[in-house]
């Protein structure tokens, strides 16, 4: 097989493009499993940036593998030319310790037969041995939001392999890919964290089997023995046996499937410390939205409510202009909404931001509501330091106007790569 690797995006996945082609490789290597049934199983997966990891040691039932980004021309950690150039080794450690593997595709958005053609070409190899997965986020997809792309990305892998692949998504992405279940036969793997805190393997993981998934990322602050970084961790509802049916569809085992009928999302959750969060919040610790609103969850609302309580005796300065605008300044856990709310002054796309998008926010930035200079606010300021998370960019941390300062101050060159638990300034 010619390879082929995965934020997130967590689960957003970290790369940079340039361009470069793999050889074909396929690894013969045996399969000789312990006979012993399992119930649910314990598993990770990695990406491009767990290269080196020793997937032999490092405790697991199932280990799945990032193989390729898009159709070619991305770069970044291990990732090379959209291919992962560790991902042999990643697997055969895995395959060769007992476990079971399997690989997956980081969706761009480009052509979704094109994509599915490339992750087939590389992962030939693995085919019937591995389960195929495609991973469908919001980071660099130029297709998120596109319901049809899963389906007929989902369709071509069938076509090229016989194998009905599991697709990857969070939770609030689910819509998009709800019904591959029944319509195309495809397992669902989903991603939702009751909170960022460091854990080991979970038994019953919040919210688990409640959208009928296969399989759920429950975070991305995982610790294991034999690897010094975090790690995101997954229960797989079902044994060996169903593993491999997902692998091998044509293989007759008697085991039973898990249980794919979508069901309604719990209302309650389990306790957490919603101030503790609200701390973090603040800290910065879960960076700005979207990536806030998917390490808290249906956390979310409620923490926000407290951040914005403990932020409200807050409500900015006026800096004088000659247009008479109203500015406040940005603080940690800050949202365009929750300062609109707190000094009155709505709706919150009436503000003026450095980037153009209120979405996108930074402490220390100066945001402005009213007056004819509105628009004209200093740039992207960063006052304190920000910790590296899978997905991100220099460009997506401090905007157009700020990313080539950061870099010089950092002291990186092209082709600018920073990774997961860097800390910038």
């Amino acid at each position: 097989m010619s390879i082929l690797n995965k934020g997130k995006h967590k689960h957003g996945r970290l790369h940079r493009r340039v361009g470069m082609t793999l050889t074909a490789l396929v690894a013969a290597v045996s399969m000789a499993f312990a006979p012993v049934a399992m119930a649910d199983m314990d598993g990770y997966d990695i990406s491009n940036w767990q290269c080196g990891i020793d997937t032999a040691t490092v405790p697991a039932d199932f280990v799945i593998v990032g193989t390729t980004w898009g159709s070619g021309g991305v770069y970044g950690g291990c990732l090379s030319n959209g291919v992962n150039t560790d991902a042999n080794r990643q697997l055969a450690g895995a395959i060769n310790s007992g476990k079971e593997t399997g690989v997956y595709h980081y969706a761009l958005g480009g052509d979704p037969e094109t994509e599915a053609q490339f992750f087939v070409d590389n992962v030939r190899g693995y085919v019937h041995k591995s389960v195929l997965i495609l991973d469908w986020e919001a980071a660099d997809n130029a297709a998120w939001g596109d319901k049809q792309w899963p389906r007929r990305w989902a369709r071509e892998v069938k076509r090229l392999t016989g194998v009905n692949p599991i697709i990857y998504t969070m939770d609030s992405g689910y819509w998009q890919v709800a019904g591959m279940e029944t319509e195309l036969n495809c397992g669902i793997w989903i991603a939702q964290y009751a909170t960022n805190l460091v854990t080991g393997y979970q038994t019953a993981p919040w919210n688990i089997g409640a959208r009928g998934e296969v399989m759920r990322q429950y975070t991305s602050n995982g610790s294991l023995s034999g690897w010094s970084g975090r790690l995101d961790l997954n229960r797989f509802r079902g044994d060996r046996a169903a593993w491999r049916k997902y692998a091998n569809p044509d293989d007759k085992g008697t085991a039973s499937l898990p249980n794919v009928k979508p069901t309604p999302q719990p209302t309650t959750a389990p306790t957490v410390d919603l101030n503790a969060l609200a701390t973090r919040t603040i800290r910065g610790d879960f960076g700005n939205d979207p990536a806030r609103r998917q390490a808290l969850g249906s956390n979310y609302a409620a923490v926000m409510d407290i951040v914005n309580r403990r932020l409200s005796g807050s409500v900015g300065t006026v800096i004088g202009n000659s247009g008479g605008a109203y500015c406040v300044v940005v603080q940690s856990g800050d949202t365009m909404g929750a300062i609109a709310s707190r000094t009155g002054r709505t709706p919150a796309s009436a503000w003026s931001v450095p980037s153009g998008d209120i979405n996108r926010i930074w402490p220390g930035q100066q945001v402005c509501y009213g007056g004819s200079t509105a628009s004209s606010v200093g740039a992207h300021v960063v006052t304190t330091s920000h910790v590296v998370t899978a997905g991100e960019s220099l460009w997506t941390i401090y905007g157009a106007t700020g990313w080539q300062a950061a870099a010089q101050r950092n002291g990186l060159s092209y082709p600018y790569i920073i990774h997961p638990g860097q800390v910038l300034r």
